[in-house]
């Protein structure tokens, strides 16, 4: 076998290649669709474009699929991230408050219960509440992580409306609103704010051994607590990690519609989150994990649905294709297809 072909061999087997794969075939179709796809002008001081845009839309899922990358990872499930999300742009907006005062004939002034601070750690600490429940549940109870968090899936858009009162909170307050709309240097903030939680919960699992710990207990838990890792510890604290990212995106989404709506928002979070792991590379059987894999996951969901709108297609067919594009993904990186392929190639070299 030649070395190109032994290289692009151990390409094609890394976790995030064929996502990456995907995500740019994706790009190159809107290319030719669109020649000014990958346009992008400053204006305002602020960079603008279908890219851009594409980032920023995307920036929620991102940080709730690296969250529940870590959960996954040990063999677990969180599908009440969504419920997480309408939860903390719920205690946002109510700390908030929705009173729209004018100031006189200079347009509307910023009014808040609270000082900002207080409601972004009175709304993620709300998450990390959530987070420990689940994680009560799973690591000290030991119930099934699918059972667990599905009482908060189903809980927690009841308390969400309870917040709320069951209406949508306009939040008026435009410091507010930076969160979501505003930019630094020409960038959307949420983009830094994916870049700070990705930093973070990188050089937590890759520069220290918790990332080994984790990927241990995912494999065989019972094997990890007898070699001496605190399974129990580390699995609660993923699903507090999630929680959190799931607050963080809650607070990127309210601040981008400028209100709190505890039915609709973050609704089907769950599902996109699971669909940007298990494209990634990700398995749902524990282990190996990987979080920028998850990011590309999600790129490629924001992306799909972006091509979908972009080319007329009815917004009907987007979960169809949805599951086609993780049905391809998942069949590529499934480990007999990619043995079969290695046999194959292996077979035409051999051959004379």
């Amino acid at each position: 076998m030649s070395a190109a072909a032994s290289s692009l061999r151990r390409l094609t087997r890394k976790s995030t290649f064929w996502p990456a794969a995907m995500l740019g075939l994706l790009l190159l179709f809107n290319l030719v669709s669109s020649p000014r796809f990958f346009a992008v002008t400053m204006k305002d001081g602020h960079l603008y474009g279908s890219l851009i845009d594409i980032l920023n839309r995307a920036s929620p899922l991102m940080i709730v699929a690296m969250g529940l990358t870590l959960v996954i990872a040990t063999h677990g499930i969180d599908i009440s991230v969504g419920a997480v999300v309408a939860i903390s742009g719920a205690v946002a907006a109510a700390l908030i408050g929705g009173q729209l005062v004018l100031n006189g004939g200079a347009g509307m002034a910023d009014v808040t219960q609270y000082p900002l601070p207080v409601v972004l750690c009175g709304a993620l600490g709300v998450a990390l509440v959530f987070g420990m429940w689940n994680g009560a549940l799973v690591s000290l109870l030991g119930m099934q992580p699918i059972i667990a968090t599905l009482i908060l899936l189903v809980m927690g858009r009841g308390v969400a409306q309870l917040i709320t009162n069951g209406q949508i909170i306009t939040i008026y307050y435009s410091p507010y609103h930076v969160i979501g709309n505003g930019f630094l240097l020409g960038v959307p903030v949420a983009l830094f704010i994916v870049a700070g939680v990705g930093a973070v919960l990188w050089l937590l699992t890759r520069k220290t051994a918790l990332g080994l710990f984790i990927e241990a207990i995912g494999v065989n838990p019972v094997a990890s607590r007898l070699a001496g890792i605190r399974a129990r510890s580390i699995t609660f604290a993923c699903y507090v990690v999630s929680g959190l990212c799931a607050g963080i995106a809650g607070l990127i989404v309210s601040s981008n519609v400028k209100s709190a709506d505890g039915n609709n928002a973050g609704l089907l979070f769950e599902l996109d989150a699971i669909l940007a792991v298990v494209l990634g590379g990700t398995s749902l059987s524990g282990g190996k994990f990987t979080l920028a894999g998850s990011v590309l996951g999600a790129l490629i969901i924001q992306t799909l649905t972006t091509t979908i709108y972009s080319v007329g297609v009815p917004p009907e067919v987007n979960l169809v294709v949805k599951a086609l594009v993780v049905f391809l993904v998942s069949i590529l990186q499934s480990q007999k297809v990619k043995d079969l392929i290695g046999r194959q190639r292996v077979r035409r070299v051999a051959v004379p």
